[in-house]
């Protein structure tokens, strides 16, 4: 009997729908398998890749996942083939200084890399070819990072430490003399004044048309590319003879003299409290990296001398920075919990969870009770843990506000600042939150909004108005408002332009803040999303180590040690869970995650005893030593390098957050030195 060709059809047309079955539900666990919490529990070192001769300073992976680029202070790149640990390329650039990045052009069948260097030069490399296909000399100070964007394959783009950004067309002729080449998409120093460096940049992946830059500075500058006429580069001294004072400072915070950047194409990012603090004594703010989320939504920013923050790009209205305030504070970093701004006070009210569940109390207890025992960083843990689980529970952000306090590291008072005002726009009656409000915001040196939040106060609440510590408040600011000691005169020295005033005063506040690491000794220092939906973040550290946080309660999961002084670049893996990366030694290290079989021994303590060196067990000690460093004058730096403790100051803090006695404790310190 002859088979009937209709059978036949639905047979094939079955093995079809069971493939596509077969193969979205292989999608699916690979996505899932991705980066789990049971794989980062595992990671641990798989393999250092030796070749380079000096610190390797930038690592790329291309699209596929199947090379792996390094390039380093030996002018040199390596191709690695990460799976068989073997060298395919050692390419000698011809640069004269240190690389700092190297880029795969998107669809060029990895034959195409784009590198920039400490000499000034952009170089684009065939690979099958013995001579560079593309050389700039525009630059006259160090080209710090090179952007692609996938969509727009034949476009990159520059940032280097002359304040130029300059975009590429690798379609078109380009003539660093010619007078017709227009190359110049930003200036920072026509605008940022002539001290302005270009840092780092990188390109949204779902809208290449918005490019995000990291300068010297606190500012994050997001541009649309599409509204900017690109102008020429300006004349100046010979690379040879360069310096910071060789730059045009004629037009230096000017403005752009044809107006080729519009005053609507720009967007700027700030973690509130450094508005005022773009440099003290010890260390000045630095954006050493900054990278989009895969789904082009969020802007990660390692910031040097602070700490990692996550900004939302598409939120503005609800993200305005927590200064300037009224009576009738503005939402802050709510928006993340799903409200809109629009929403009036009530509707936040009523969103309020007076009672938690047990999981949720059984961590508040957990976390009332470190509070006692002046363990705030692990009080501060357990709140972000419990709100996890109730996002609008104006206890927990009230208590947490109050370790914020306590504990102090950067950015610890304005991160209380938000708290108290999230707390009170679900429990506007909440005493201790309006009070400590006023708190934060003297101690942030924003003296005149502390005096309208404290005369509030005590219309609100008079039975507290003759309360001794609201009365001692009170005269502090008083006093700061007398003597003008709350001026920042940062902004008085340095000339900008009017537009970038005005992109100043319209900044977009943080969502999250991730602490722990210490970034102030090198200005290439990463942070990057790690899983495929950016379930974790990944940064290096000034003490040798890299920490892995939870993106969701922005609490340090593990932190291992990946080099033996510093780590500066982390690269994930684009498909699997393996993690590349680099520092000051001469390697490049490929971390993965280690048998189950053998996890235990790996952990704790192997067959024959030894233990494992890469793991830091003491999470807390770690964080809490790297916040004392980068607060710490160059001597006490050294002082700790040399083992040396310095007291702590901390304080009692009950259940309910009220203030006790301080009293001063010492920790040790058991981060590596720098």
């Amino acid at each position: 009997m002859l088979p009937n060709i209709h059978d036949k059809d639905y047979r094939v047309l079955d093995l079809v729908r069971q493939r596509e079955i077969r193969d979205s539900v292989a999608y699916a666990v690979s996505q899932k398998l991705h980066v789990t919490e049971n794989l980062i529990s595992r990671l641990g070192l798989e393999k250092e890749l030796i070749g380079h001769t000096g610190c390797v300073n930038c690592l790329e992976w291309n699209e596929s996942g199947q090379i792996l680029a390094s390039a380093s202070d030996d002018m040199n790149i390596i191709l690695w083939d990460p799976f068989r640990y073997e060298k395919k390329l050692i390419l000698r650039t011809r640069h004269h200084g240190n690389i700092f990045s190297v880029k795969f052009l998107p669809k060029s069948n990895d034959r195409i890399l784009v590198s920039g260097a400490g000499d000034g030069k952009v170089r684009v490399r065939d690979l099958t070819l013995l001579e560079p296909i593309f050389s700039c000399n525009c630059h006259i100070g160090r080209v710090k990072r090179i952007a692609t964007a996938t969509t727009v394959p034949f476009l990159f783009w520059s940032a280097a430490e002359d304040g130029l950004i300059l975009q590429y067309d690798i379609r078109a002729p380009h003539s660093c003399k010619s007078n017709d080449c227009n190359s110049v998409l930003v200036n920072l120093v026509n605008h940022a004044g002539r001290y302005a460096e270009g840092k780092c940049i990188t390109v949204n992946p779902k809208k290449p048309e918005l490019i995000a830059i990291g300068a010297n500075d606190a500012y994050i500058r997001m541009y649309d590319r599409r509204m900017i006429k690109l102008s020429q580069v300006p004349i100046s001294s010979p690379h040879s003879n360069w310096t910071r004072g060789n730059v045009c400072i004629r037009l230096a915070g000017g403005g752009d003299p044809d107006e080729n950047i519009p005053l609507g194409c720009a967007q700027y990012f700030i973690a509130g409290h450094l508005h005022s603090r773009q440099r003290d004594s010890n260390r000045s703010l630095t954006t050493t990296y900054l990278t989009f989320s895969a789904d082009g939504n969020e802007l990660l920013v390692n910031m040097g001398g602070e700490q990692i923050y996550l900004f939302d790009i598409n939120n503005p209205k609800n993200m305005k920075t927590c200064f300037g305030y009224s009576s009738n504070m503005y939402l802050g970093d709510f928006d993340k919990y799903n409200m809109e701004s629009n929403e009036d006070i009530t509707d936040f009210t009523s969103k309020n969870i007076k009672i938690l569940p047990p999981h949720v109390e059984e961590l508040k207890r957990q976390a009332n009770e470190s509070f006692e025992q002046q363990k705030y960083t692990l009080a501060i843990n357990l709140y972000n843990k419990a709100i996890s689980y109730c996002p609008t529970a104006a206890v927990l952000f009230a208590n947490r506000a109050a370790a914020y306090m306590k504990r102090t590291w950067d950015g610890d008072i304005y991160a209380a600042l938000k708290d108290c005002q999230t707390t009170l726009f679900l429990d506007p009656e909440h005493v201790k939150a309006h009070f400590r409000l006023a708190r934060c915001l003297f101690d942030l040196h924003q003296s005149v909004e502390a005096d309208k939040i404290i005369k509030d106060f005590q219309q609100k609440f008079p039975e507290y108005a003759s309360n001794s510590a609201c009365k001692a408040l009170k005269m502090d600011i008083k006093e700061a408002i007398d003597s003008g000691r709350d001026i920042d005169m940062n902004q008085l020295m340095i000339q900008i332009s009017e537009y970038e005033q005005e992109w100043r005063r319209n900044t977009i506040d943080y969502k999250m803040r991730f602490c722990g690491h210490c970034n102030t000794t090198t200005d290439i220092k990463e942070a990057n999303f790690f899983g495929n939906n950016g379930q974790y973040i990944v940064a290096g550290s000034d003490d040798g180590s890299f920490f892995i946080w939870d993106r969701n309660t922005t609490n340090i999961m593990r932190v291992l040690r990946g080099d033996e002084r510093i780590v500066n670049c982390l690269q994930p893996h684009p498909s699997t869970c393996l993690l590349a990366t680099s520092g000051i030694d001469p390697v490049v290290r490929l971390w993965s995650p280690l048998p189950e079989v053998s996890i235990t021994n790996y952990l704790s303590k192997s067959v024959d005893g030894s233990v494992n060196e890469r793991e830091i067990q003491n999470l807390e000690d770690a964080a809490s030593a790297n916040q004392i460093r980068m607060k710490s004058d160059p001597f006490e730096v050294m002082l700790m390098n040399m083992g040396y403790r310095f007291p702590v100051q901390q304080a009692e803090l009950n259940e309910d957050g009220d203030d006790n006695q301080d009293q001063s404790i010492v920790q040790p310190l058991n981060c590596r030195p720098s």
